[in-house]
Order: structure tokens, then C-alpha cells, then sequence
């Protein structure tokens, strides 16, 4: 589909390695979700509960397709925008892992970590990952978040953060 940019199998295969210890019966939250590969490898990795936040109708309809494919009950699919999603708040769920791999070049990582620290989204100790193009400096995160893993594969750079419990 167009316009998405999928996480790539090597890249998922280190981040869930570093979230081997984290992701069993954890809730989750896809931001920008695109194909779903993030939620739904954590979902087949043993998490308690995915939402999966893609704009795109079309590609929404293919994640609900999926879902429904692989009788899913722990996730739903949200046809939003990220950012209006996370203006709304979270009511009573705070997410231990969130899943950010928004597209580049548009400033959506510093206004969605200021959103999901401002409006308390997170969990104690929730891990975040952040994917963005290799050169974008991360200087603008919130200050109890501490990056504790990253590295770089082509022009990507991925990032795990968690944030002080």
C-alpha cells in the first residue's frame, strides 16, 4: 500500500529480542500502525491486549480483515489520526508498551512522546519504541524517559525507551 513503510523483519526481530522479558501480557499500542506488524507480532508474542491506530481507512479495513482472519478478540483497530487519538486521552488505560514508527520528516515523534507523557498514557516502566530516519536527533523527549537501547539499520534509526516507574 502506498505511503507505508513497513518496520523491517530484522529490525522487529531486535526490538522484540529487547521486549522478550516485557511483552508477555502487557497492552499495547500501535501508533501509525500501517500494516500492523508491530501490534500483531506482539499479540502472537503473548501481549494481553494491541490497539492499533492507523489513519488510513483502507489500510484500517485490511488490520480488521486480519484481525477477524486470525480470530482475534484482544485488539481493535482505530481509524484515526495519531495525534487527534492521543489529544482525546486515555481514560482508564495506561499502555505498557507503545509502538511509534511514525512517517519521517513531519516532527510526529516529539509531539506524540509530549502527548503521551502530558495527557498520562503510560504506565510505570512502560517501553516505548521510537523509529525515525537515521539523522533525526531525539533532544526533545520527556525527561523521566531514558533511552536504553538504539541502533541503526540503512537510513532508520530505532530506539527503546522506558520511562522511570
Amino acid at each position: 500500500m502506498e505511503g507505508l513503510r513497513p518496520t523491517p523483519d530484522r529490525v522487529r526481530e531486535t526490538l522484540f529480542n529487547w521486549l522478550q522479558n516485557d511483552i508477555v501480557g502487557a497492552r499495547c499500542l500501535d501508533l501509525f500502525a500501517g500494516s500492523g506488524a508491530l501490534g500483531l507480532e506482539a499479540l502472537s508474542r503473548g501481549a494481553a491486549r494491541a490497539v492499533l491506530v492507523e489513519k488510513s481507512p483502507t489500510a484500517a479495513q485490511q488490520l480488521e480483515a486480519h484481525l477477524r482472519t486470525l480470530d482475534c478478540d484482544d485488539a481493535v483497530v482505530v481509524t484515526m489520526d495519531a495525534e487527534t487519538f492521543l489529544q482525546r486521552g486515555p481514560g482508564d488505560a495506561r499502555y505498557d508498551v507503545v509502538f511509534l514508527d511514525p512517517p519521517f520528516g513531519q516532527g510526529l515523534i516529539a509531539r506524540c512522546t509530549a502527548l503521551l507523557e502530558d495527557l498520562d498514557w503510560l504506565a510505570p516502566g512502560a517501553r516505548i519504541y521510537l523509529e525515525s530516519e537515521r539523522d533525526l536527533a531525539l533532544n526533545k523527549l520527556p525527561p523521566d524517559w531514558n533511552i536504553d537501547r538504539k541502533k541503526t539499520a540503512g537510513q532508520v534509526a530505532y530506539r527503546l525507551a522506558t520511562r522511570a516507574a
